[in-house]
């Protein structure tokens, strides 16, 4: 299971160092997209040809849920640490995540998300009502 919370900084060419943890879990090869939240999704190539696998039930009508393939496939890239650890991120991602400097990693239980340092701060902020009342609903559900 993917946990925890690492910052690293962004270097000249595009790459951020994937944490040893992560990496581990990850494989010698991942897939980074376009996430939710300005954020980017790494997931585990198993896993994400699972998650491709569920979306492919979507309606081909659905031109909402059309969308937001066509933008997750579109920026999805392979990526594969160098000996440093490190994974180059296309512009295209790291523009979109706005990423300019320090780089978050999380682990989120089946994937990694990356967050500029500054995004993930204002997230924090304003979801910490959120987190509470969810919370107290799950303490609600016995869960």
């Amino acid at each position: 299971m993917l946990i925890g919370e690492y910052s690293h900084s962004l270097d000249p060419k595009g790459r951020v160092f994937m944490p040893a943890k992560f990496r581990e879990e990850l494989g010698e090869k991942f897939i980074v997209s376009r996430g939710i939240g300005k954020c980017l999704f790494v997931f585990e190539q198993n896993v994400w040809m699972e998650f491709a696998q569920k979306l492919k039930t979507i309606p081909i009508t659905d031109q909402k849920a059309q969308v937001f393939l066509r933008m997750l496939f579109a920026s999805a890239c392979e990526c594969e640490p160098d000996k440093q650890g490190r994974i180059l991120l296309p512009a295209r991602l790291r523009d979109y995540a706005g990423f300019t400097k320090e780089v978050v990693a999380i682990g989120v239980m089946s994937r990694v998300e990356l967050w500029a340092a500054e995004s993930w701060k204002e997230y924090n902020e304003q979801s910490s009502e959120d987190y509470e009342a969810t919370l107290e609903k799950l303490a609600e559900l016995g869960i």
